[in-house]
């Protein structure tokens, strides 16, 4: 299966090694791309524990598995990226399956060598 993060890669040669070990992440974009690619397989456990230790707390895994499963992801689009931060466009169809576009520009965080998502800026 070609990964859903947009590479030209398998999943399993991809992101599916990351969702088994985070430090696999070794940038922010790849971090980034394996966590759309967890809202396009319901990939819930993954999506919560790359939250930033930080702002985990604030998160509910119900509440992030109902954003993930309520709309069907259809491409993801990186627009730029630099060391820490990713700009973003995620194409998804909604429950009434109207396209909308998620534009965001996101912080990551690493620590002790493991990049994680710190927060996000939507952008109209």
């Amino acid at each position: 299966m070609k990964c859903p993060c947009g590479n030209e890669r398998d999943f399993s040669s991809c992101c599916e090694i990351i969702h088994h070990d985070l430090s696999k992440a070794e940038t922010a974009e790849k971090l980034m791309r394996a966590r759309y690619t967890a809202f396009v397989l319901g990939n819930i456990d993954f999506l919560y524990h790359t939250f930033h230790p930080t702002t985990r707390r604030y998160q509910t895994k119900k509440e992030i598995e109902s954003w993930a499963k309520q709309n069907k992801w259809m491409q993801l689009e990186i627009l730029n990226s630099t060391y820490s931060t990713v700009e973003f466009k995620a194409y998804y169809l909604d429950q009434h399956f109207d396209v909308q576009v998620h534009h965001e520009k996101s912080k990551f965080k690493q620590v002790q060598h493991i990049w994680y998502y710190a927060e996000g800026m939507l952008i109209n």
